[in-house]
């Protein structure tokens, strides 16, 4: 299927009529290539082509878990990777795109344009999460890596503003317009297609989708160290902060046609079965369950707050406490460790004992500790305490995020899932994540106070906290 069917598939919601639904046959052989068989826009089964390849056979176990993960999180962390990337690098990406005769105003432009491909997220969230509600999880994973590998190309490539004048800006605009868009779907789409695959062990295989982005900092941290360090100031601006983006390129590849070999969730294929796929998902989402979505944006903010703040670490690092670009992505890379270890057992830990009381211990030790370790950094900045600080912020984030999927799949029905997932996610990442380097440069140049990270963290675990006790009232999850 390529991207334009798709595309068409997903807005037709808006557009097409409805269609009465065709009865699912029961049984069909393994190898058997087959005629799609459709409820209103929804594939229930097809060749074995890109589509949903949705298999009447639903293999359970632990092999079939562990390709799921690993065809997850192998896209999540392609687009958290290139997010990443862009905002470790963003000094030497202002240099080269949005040239001004203030620096600082240069670096507000080029974080305002990784904030602004955060407005085009809900959009994608909608069209791609009806998309996975109606089609498949796996036809839309697919589709959002696409969309995340052209996106990735456009920035390793492109020309700089000195080549090209302002089509760089624009260009470099419209590249992270097009990752926003994909990034939209693309959470909501990988978390339920976890979710589904063990209901029993829920918390755990939710949770590898924010491992993955813990995984994405490690690595593009770990690129940042090396080329910080092997390469002067002035190679970095003018090619060094290609490299990650163009090693980004390979791991799209691998990440699609690993997605290819598995078979749709077991639980969305028994919905199918059932009839009860949702044909117009966006309509019944902000109908019936507008509660739900904004108390999953509500438990959201925090652990987006935190994530943004972390990203912006290497550019306080250097620009704020004056230490070298090292130190900030050392720490960012210590922060990856932790998140990328700690998340999965967390995840664990929340199928026995629940989400909400892990979460809420988490949120109150991270507002209660933020103040006092920002105070140590900026008053005692170093590698050390960069590292120490990072470490800690690494593994109070992993606590509060280990449960969040879970937490936020459990809120919908499978019926809605992907849009719902998708929905709360984006308005809760572009409300309060996408411009947090913005406002918090703002702040800090504003105040003149380098504790601003964390009034920004604790007014946002706040709000977090209030909406995980209103979560537990009102939806009844624990």
């Amino acid at each position: 299927m390529n991207t334009p069917t798709a595309l068409a598939s997903s807005l037709s919601e808006f557009t097409s009529p409805r269609l009465p639904l065709r009865t699912h046959p029961s049984a069909v052989p393994p190898c058997a290539t087959v005629r799609p068989a459709r409820f209103e826009g929804v594939t229930l089964m097809t060749t074995a082509g890109e589509t949903g390849q949705m298999i009447a056979e639903k293999p359970r176990g632990k092999n079939r878990a562990r390709r799921a993960v690993i065809a997850a999180t192998a896209g999540n962390t392609l687009e958290w990777y290139d997010l990443t990337s862009y905002g470790f690098f963003a000094v030497s990406i202002s240099k080269a795109f949005f040239p001004a005769g203030d620096p600082a105003v240069s670096l507000m432009l080029a974080f305002g344009t990784f904030g602004v491909s955060y407005l085009v997220r809900p959009l994608g969230a909608l069209v791609l999460g009806t998309y996975a509600d109606r089609t498949g999880r796996k036809a839309s994973l697919l589709l959002t890596i696409r969309l995340m590998m052209i996106g990735t190309l456009l920035i390793a490539v492109m020309p700089t503003y000195e080549s090209i004048g302002m089509a760089a800006p624009v260009l470099i605009l419209v590249a992270r317009l097009l990752q926003g868009f994909s990034a939209g779907g693309e959470f909501g789409s990988a978390t339920a297609f976890l979710a589904e695959q063990a209901p029993e062990r829920r918390g755990f295989m939710a949770s590898w989708q924010f491992a993955s982005q813990g995984l994405a900092t490690l690595l593009a941290a770990t690129f940042g160290t090396v080329l910080s360090l092997t390469l002067s100031g002035a190679q970095l601006d003018s090619w060094g902060w290609r490299i990650p983006f163009l090693v980004g390129l390979l791991i799209g590849p691998v990440g699609y046609v690993i997605r290819r070999q598995v078979p749709e969730t077991p639980e969305f294929v028994d919905a199918a079965e059932a009839g009860e796929v949702a044909t117009t998902p966006v309509r019944q989402v902000l109908r019936d369950q507008k509660l739900r979505v904004v108390l999953m944006v509500g438990a959201l903010v925090m652990s987006t707050a935190v994530t943004y703040v972390i990203v912006y670490m290497p550019t306080y690092a250097h620009e704020v406490l004056g230490l070298p670009s090292s130190a900030g992505f050392i720490g960012a890379a210590v922060s990856g460790v932790a998140l990328t270890t700690v998340t999965p057992l967390i995840g664990h830990l929340s199928d026995r004992v629940g989400r909400i009381k892990i979460m809420l211990i988490a949120g109150i030790a991270m507002v209660l500790s933020i103040y006092p370790l920002f105070l140590l950094l900026s008053g005692r900045p170093s590698l050390l305490v960069m590292g120490v600080v990072m470490l800690i912020l690494g593994v109070l984030k992993a606590c509060y995020f280990g449960a969040l999927p879970a937490l936020m799949s459990e809120a919908f029905p499978t019926a809605t899932r992907s849009t719902g997932l998708s929905l709360s996610y984006n308005i809760g990442v572009m409300s309060f994540g996408g411009f947090a380097p913005v406002i918090i440069t703002w702040m800090i140049g504003a105040t003149g106070s380098h504790l601003s990270p964390s009034f920004y963290i604790m007014a946002a675990g706040a709000l977090s906290i209030a909406s995980l006790l209103a979560t537990r009232r009102f939806l009844a999850l624990r």
